[in-house]
């Protein structure tokens, strides 16, 4: 009888394995399909976007409260998907609402700032606006959310200093802030059993946690957000019972709806890389720490960047690990197949050329790719030293933000298309894409890039450097140029970059050619030569 009923445990215990292994591979398959149709998901978010666009340029300028209700559609558009923008058109429904003199539409412009600012990692930032809002002209709509903010920035807080002594604290003014939103919402509404979720997972309640969380999943007509903020929560409480397998097939879901809903400002795709890791399931950790990555520096995060740079080279460091150990048994059974059939030796030969190729071109990816975590973790200590710099350098670096995004994504394609080809033993096409890139376009394309952030700095630039000249020997632009060379070496000075070797390196002059522009330019300007670039450094960014 003992027997009979070990057996049967044993039966169960298999029975229930294999079931929960199929529904992690079926759920990983599902996670692949959906990734790859994210450039689709994508369109249409920004299609969305330009909607909102057009319905804000048709909007008269003079009727304040309209305008309030273009920038609020447009912040909500971006709220999870970019950051910059988010931010940016919070800020102009702060202005609005400060000429309206409306004191409940300021405060809501301000929360929405803080979430703008949280969501990217700009804890004291975020902490200075919310300090901000007079709460006693908040109505309890957005009292509750205000509350909600604050319990979110002291639990992020907590769980970003990991600390014995200070996260406690943290948490705990976090729940205090909870307690003072849930008082305001409906028991049964949604906000109200996530947030008290979220506060009992916090107090190390997880079974009441938990009954909160599963009810919520249960309901039907959730928002892909709401899916995969709830999802993703519940996880972690999976995470702290050891139950990995759960909380992986959650967070899938919790990417899914991310990507449905292109949704940028996640951590489900980075908690989910690391517990793939840890099952040693590495190509789906690989996808997913690029995914974490790609979305993190799409949507400007500064703390995720930092997170999934620390993972990225482990993760990376494995897959090629893999590599290599694969590597290795093929050149064994190559060497047995040798041994045993010597008419083939010819063949055998081949294989192992084509193999030290691959090894070559994969070790130089993998170097090309180390350098970019490298620089990009150089950018993000810069970005950390700059939190107190002037606007100029704040709106120039988070400008360019969206132009290394095109570039890493270039770079990203280029890879797979490689991996895929070397695969494949296409070399030929491989050849093909190395000859096929154009780095003059590329050059072209910076400077233009660079043209436009400055003129959006600079607005008056071109009018005011021309005021330093007599009317005959002004610079005239072509109709499709925003700055000639003229114009872009004093570009280049006004941004902070006067060594002639510099701007000669960026230009792609020689630093004779740059001396030469610099003294013809001095010559024929109305002011002494010597008081020139001190004019230059005074024309005014906008305010």
């Amino acid at each position: 009888m003992k027997k009979l009923l070990l057996l049967s445990a044993c039966l169960f215990f298999f029975c229930n394995q294999y079931a929960q292994t199929d529904s992690l591979t079926r759920s990983l398959k599902q996670l692949n399909e959906v990734l790859q149709r994210q450039p689709e998901f994508d369109q249409k978010k920004q299609a969305n976007i330009d909607a909102f666009k057009k319905l804000l340029a048709a909007t008269n300028t003079d009727n304040l409260p309209a305008l309030f209700k273009a920038y609020e559609n447009l912040y909500s558009a971006y709220r999870v998907f970019q950051y910059d923008s988010a931010y940016n058109y919070a800020k102009k429904m702060l202005a609005v609402a400060l000429r309206l003199n409306e004191p409940a539409l300021i405060n809501y412009a301000r929360i929405k700032m803080g979430f703008s600012m949280l969501s990217s990692g700009m804890y004291k930032e975020t902490l200075d606006s919310l300090a901000a809002i007079q709460i006693s002209a908040v109505p309890d709509s957005c009292r509750a959310e205000y509350y909600a903010l604050m319990g979110r920035y002291y639990y992020d807080l907590g769980d970003y200093d990991k600390d014995q002594y200070h996260t406690p604290r943290y948490n705990e003014k976090g729940a205090q802030y909870l307690d003072s939103a849930l008082a305001l919402w409906e028991k049964d509404s949604h906000d109200y059993l996530y947030y008290e979720g979220l506060k009992e997972l916090k107090s190390g309640n997880r079974v009441d946690a938990k009954r909160n969380f599963e009810k919520l999943l249960a309901r039907s007509g959730l928002t892909p957000h709401q899916v995969a903020i709830t999802a993703s929560t519940l996880s972690d409480l999976y995470i702290q019972n050891g139950d990995n397998d759960q909380a992986i097939l959650l967070l899938i879901k919790a990417v899914i709806a991310d990507v449905r809903s292109s949704t940028k400002e996640t951590s489900a795709a980075f908690i989910l890389s690391t517990l793939l890791y840890k099952k040693a399931d590495i190509k789906n950790a690989s996808v997913c720490i690029n995914q974490a990555f790609s979305d993190a520096v799409f949507f400007g995060a500064r703390q995720r960047k930092v997170q999934v740079g620390d993972v990225l080279p482990l993760i990376e460091a494995q897959k090629y690990a893999m590599v290599e150990q694969q590597k290795t048994k093929l050149l064994w059974y190559a060497g047995l197949v040798t041994f045993l059939l010597l008419l083939v030796i010819a063949l055998i030969i081949i294989v192992f050329k084509q193999l030290e190729k691959l090894k070559r071109a994969q070790k130089a990816i993998l170097e090309a790719h180390h350098n970019m975590q490298e620089a990009n973790r150089r950018l993000s200590e810069t970005n950390e030293k700059l939190n107190d710099a002037n606007k100029i350098k704040e709106e120039y670096i988070g400008y360019f933000f969206n132009v290394n995004s095109e570039f890493f994504d270039k770079i990203e394609r280029f890879k797979k298309s490689i991996d895929q080809k070397l695969t494949d033993r296409k070399y030929e096409e491989i050849r093909f894409l190395v000859n096929n890139i154009n780095l003059k376009r590329e050059k072209e394309d910076l400077l233009k890039h660079f043209d436009r952030a400055f003129l959006k700095l600079f607005p008056n630039f071109v009018a005011e450097f021309n005021d330093l000249f007599k009317p005959e020997d002004r610079i005239e632009l072509e109709d499709n140029e925003l700055l000639n060379t003229d114009l872009r070496i004093f570009a280049l000075a006004r941004m902070g970059i006067h060594e002639n070797e510099k701007i000669a390196h960026i230009l792609q002059y020689s630093v004779n050619t740059i001396n030469t522009y610099k003294t013809r330019i001095r010559n024929k300007s109305i002011v002494p030569n010597e008081e020139f670039e001190k004019k230059v450094m005074q024309i005014k960014t906008i305010d």
